[in-house]
């Protein structure tokens, strides 16, 4: 029986801003989801895959659960849902610093609705004492049965050892369902103008993080047999005049920031040279607009 495989389908459930994508890309090995540090970062349902000599884990990190205001936020949301539907088993993903309130029980009641087998998984423990981390689980166990409480730090890597073997043991036996080098089905363009808005999050503050979408307008490879070189052009989208003058910034100095900042990741991605133009473009409705929505990936 030591042969025997495991191997099956997990989702990352939790708030906004809980670490969900940080833990993906440290179990994967592979940045294949964009960080940040404002909520609602993660928009795309992103599948990640892990193999070892145990068997494999696909991961689906989905945007965190939020009170749908646009067609955007209504499309995060279903994303969400859908994963739920999806998978063997949830990793109920919560920050232990965080104070429980009608968010967190809000996720639970989809863990309850979902019928699916649940891991609370609880993350940043490397910023808080073991006391506080153990008031943690005693409270959510009164809200719900979980198969385990993994205390880890997504950040520093603590405990993920011990998640990942714990995942294993209550996957499914069976096959491998991608090739055991396969890492994500993310598409390449997407993932390349997720890098782009992660740059434009870590600089930008207020609002401006949930108004901001960008769209690939050229993605040109002609020339990479002969130079090595690929040329993309995307398009920064906002709501307001006045964001679209605090991302250029004065003199165009942010926005020429981003460009460099972004062009150095997708090089990395892509294993070659990047020429990257942006552009900054003021569309008051676009989080309502399903066409531009599709254009960035967020398909229903």
């Amino acid at each position: 029986m030591e042969n025997v495989k495991k191997s099956g389908f997990t989702t990352i459930l939790g708030r906004p801003n809980v670490g969900k994508s940080t833990l993906l890309n440290k179990i994967v090995g592979q940045k294949i989801s964009i960080t940040s540090d404002k909520p609602q970062t993660t928009r795309n349902r992103i599948l990640g895959v892990y193999t070892s000599e145990k068997g494999q884990i696909i991961f689906f990190d989905t945007p965190g659960v939020h009170k749908p205001g646009y067609e955007l936020n209504r499309r995060m949301i279903k994303y969400v849902q859908a994963a739920l539907n999806s998978v063997d088993l949830i990793l109920h993903m919560i920050d232990v610093g965080e104070s429980f309130g009608h968010g967190e029980k809000y996720v639970i009641d989809m863990v309850k609705a979902s019928g699916k087998d649940a891991i609370l998984v609880l993350n940043k423990i490397d910023k808080y004492k073991k006391g506080v981390i153990l008031e943690k689980i005693d409270l959510y166990k009164n809200h719900h049965n979980y198969l385990e409480y993994i205390p880890i730090s997504a950040l520093t890597g603590d405990g993920l050892v011990q998640l990942v073997d714990t995942i294993f043991k209550y996957l499914p036996e069976g096959p491998f369902y991608y090739d055991k080098d396969f890492i994500t089905d993310f598409p390449e363009k997407i993932l390349i103008s997720e890098l782009i808005r992660e740059k434009v999050l870590k600089y930008v503050r207020e609002e401006i993080p949930y108004s901001t979408g960008v769209i690939i307008e050229l993605f040109d490879d002609s020339k990479l047999e002969e130079k090595n070189l690929i040329r993309i052009e995307a398009t920064i989208l906002v709501e307001k005049d006045s964001q679209k003058g605090i991302i250029i910034g004065k003199g165009g100095k942010l926005i020429k920031k981003i460009g460099i900042e972004a062009r150095e990741d997708i090089e990395m991605v892509l294993g070659c040279k990047v020429y990257l133009g942006l552009y900054v473009k003021v569309n008051p409705n676009w989080r309502n607009n399903p066409t531009i929505l599709d254009e960035m990936g967020l398909r229903l």
